[in-house]
């Protein structure tokens, strides 16, 4: 799997999740040596090649002289969540995304989650973009370092949850409990709509409880991914206190 651009290639790079670099020969010095020291203290092979080759193996010119080669994204199985938070001694945190189908915003959800400590991302089959390239370009590399799990049913797995002593919080923008009402000193699973229509009438029924982040500005919406790192933040924080 390829990914391009400066940013996001050396983003990946300081995570440790590239196999291998190419880069654009005539590149400025600077750019050049900052990606070879990069590269050397990640152990990762960077090769020369003419700007044309790179535009060719990523079918855009856009790349800004670096390609970085990944490991192909995959699935992981819930448990693979529940054994990340034993691992750390912390009490589970999951997000579930209900029908997040812009790449940029699964793969910047996913970066989040993986930043800010939860223990994995959960995705239903047919209401979610899929693992691609854009997906991990966006998440930085974390697709790597985070379980993301695809299920068939998403409300059938809130019920699953709930029967193993999980709370299961919606976001919704209307709900009447604020977010910092809530006590989060147990295991959670977070539940993020789509942008357009939020979430779905069954998925709010299953919830435990559905919570709202408090705003003050006169545009009454966040971004999904944007509302999901605060959410996300707002948990680890206070099981910190």
């Amino acid at each position: 799997m390829l990914i391009y651009g400066r940013n996001p290639v050396l983003e990946a790079l300081q995570t440790g999740s590239i196999e291998r670099v190419y880069a654009a020969q005539g590149i400025e010095k600077a750019f050049a040596r900052e990606l070879e020291e990069l590269c050397q203290t990640a152990d990762v092979p960077l090769e020369w090649h003419p700007r044309i080759e790179l535009d060719q193996a990523v079918k855009t010119t856009q790349h800004q002289g670096v390609v970085a080669e990944l490991p192909d994204a995959q699935w992981s199985d819930l448990e693979d969540c529940f054994a990340l938070a034993k691992r750390r001694s912390e009490q589970l945190l999951l997000v579930l995304l209900d029908g997040i189908t812009d790449p940029h915003n699964f793969g910047a959800i996913i970066r989040s989650a993986e930043v800010l400590g939860a223990h994995g991302v959960v995705v239903e089959e047919r209401r979610s973009a899929p693992l691609s390239a854009t997906v991990v370009k966006a998440s930085a590399g974390a697709t790597t370092h985070l379980p993301i799990v695809q299920i068939k049913n998403l409300p059938r797995l809130i019920d699953e949850l709930k029967d193993q002593s999980i709370w299961v919080y919606g976001a919704a923008g209307e709900a009447r409990v604020a977010l910092g009402q809530l006590d989060f000193d147990r295991p959670i699973a977070l539940v993020i709509g789509s942008e357009g229509d939020g979430l779905r009438r069954l998925v709010r029924e299953k919830c435990d409880e559905l919570l709202r982040i408090e705003t003050k500005g006169k545009v009454q919406s966040l971004n999904a991914s944007v509302a999901a790192a605060i959410l996300i933040h707002e948990v680890v924080s206070r099981r910190g206190l």
